[in-house]
């Protein structure tokens, strides 16, 4: 679709973890550098691995009512208390894992996204629509440098996404017509879902998210208003 079939595009939401930030390698890094530190030597790529694996799992929990309303840093917590068990890690200090936890807070860019999203913000208002929880989502903002208008979590509609209420949160909190609201993604589900909420959607292929070694299908859904490389890809489409 042309940019000109999305002329009454007003907002532009953007899911955060893979799409904005390269989680996996952020959080790799991080590991590794702990376990340099406290002599920790692990399959620190498995751990992360499986840490972003338990995170549908643990949302999933709140959904059926096993654990009341929780934010993201929370159920990360709770994951890697687990998964620090599974793995045999002993020996670090409380302080040390509280930090690792938040390395959540501290993923770095892609390479494109910080240019890519500076020039969309010229034309665009920019929002964060993620599960991410506030706090974090500021600090990794900041961390980043990502230029955001306005941060929206799902915690502000006590919902995950995919569930519905985030995305009316989101457009009702902008004050725009869902059509209005362009959704951002490098996971199809998403946009699919947000689509179901009327609105637009533009694929982002990251296609290193999951490392260099994994196999995902990245062909798009044909429903999709748009497909991008990356940022600066999708600022040029919309003529940013």
């Amino acid at each position: 679709m042309s940019s000109a079939k999305l002329s009454g595009v007003k907002c532009l939401t953007f899911d955060v973890f893979g799409t904005v930030v390269d989680w996996r390698g952020s959080v790799i890094r991080e590991c590794e550098e702990l376990g340099r530190q406290r002599g920790v030597d692990v399959d620190w790529a498995a751990l992360v691995d499986a840490w972003r694996g338990g995170y549908a799992p643990a949302m999933d929990r709140v959904r059926r009512g096993e654990l009341p309303w929780t934010r993201l840093d929370e159920l990360h917590r709770m994951t890697l208390d687990r998964l620090l068990d599974e793995f045999g890690i002993t020996g670090l200090a409380e302080a040390d894992i509280a930090h690792l936890n938040r390395a959540w807070h501290r993923l770095e860019p892609w390479p494109d996204s910080v240019e890519g999203l500076t020039r969309l913000r010229r034309k665009f208002v920019l929002a964060t629509l993620s599960n991410g929880n506030i706090s974090l989502l500021v600090n990794m903002a900041r961390h980043a440098r990502l230029p955001w208008d306005c941060v929206l979590s799902s915690e502000l509609a006590r919902h995950y996404k995919r569930d519905p209420e985030v995305y009316r949160m989101a457009a009702y909190l902008l004050d725009v017509r869902p059509e209005e609201v362009l959704m951002v993604a490098a996971h199809q589900d998403d946009l699919q879902a947000a689509r179901q909420e009327g609105f637009r959607t533009a694929f982002v292929l990251r296609p290193l998210e999951y490392g260099p070694d994994a196999d995902i299908d990245l062909t798009p859904d044909p429903d999709f208003d748009l497909v991008a490389r990356d940022f600066l890809d999708l600022a040029d489409q919309l003529q940013t």
